[in-house]
């Protein structure tokens, strides 16, 4: 069975700094029309940055979105014309002030696929070196340092509320976990 939606037209709704909104009139496979919401997002990176093997740098950062500070790991959209490990690294210095010596991809995932073409790039940075970039001038950052598995056991709680942090860290833990 084919499952894919074929494209009948588009409306832009909106056009902003880092996302855009466009309704699509779509033909399903059964013949029928529908709409579908989508944001529009360039992609963006989050980075679990490790001091050694069990201690984590995080951020504490108000999210009006969210109307509370929350405690994420590094992250950002990524800037036009700039891959993935370059916009993590640049994240990296701006947010915590460091560059990441050894930096592996852990995996690219949709955001949120039923409304957003956002890809999340999520990477392990290590080895890290201290590297200050300017940061954005609208971002208040507190830089905090946690254990790895205290971390872990911030999601069970709910005090990380946060999904791109808690998929950090958990594939972190994994990796971490498999290199011993």
């Amino acid at each position: 069975m084919n499952l894919a939606e074929k494209v009948i037209s588009t409306k832009r709704i909106y056009d902003g700094k880092i996302l855009n909104l466009r309704v699509d009139t779509v033909l399903l496979p059964d013949g029928r029309e529908a709409k579908r919401e989508i944001v529009e997002h360039k992609g963006a990176i989050a980075v679990v940055p490790l001091l050694d093997t069990t201690k984590v740098l995080m951020v504490k950062q108000y999210r009006r979105s969210a109307g509370e500070v929350l405690l994420e790991i590094p992250a950002g959209v990524m800037e036009k014309d700039e891959d993935a490990e370059t916009s993590a690294n640049r994240e990296l210095m701006e947010e915590i002030g460091y560059k990441a010596g050894k930096l592996t991809k852990m995996c690219s995932t949709f955001l949120a696929p039923g409304y957003s073409e956002e890809m999340l790039h999520i990477f392990l940075a290590e080895d890290l070196v201290p590297a200050r970039a300017k940061a954005d001038d609208d971002e208040f950052i507190e830089v905090v340092t946690i254990e790895l598995n205290d971390a872990v056991k911030m999601i069970r709680s709910g005090e990380i509320k946060d999904a791109k942090t808690a998929s950090g860290l958990l594939m972190a833990q994994q990796m971490i976990g498999e290199l011993k």
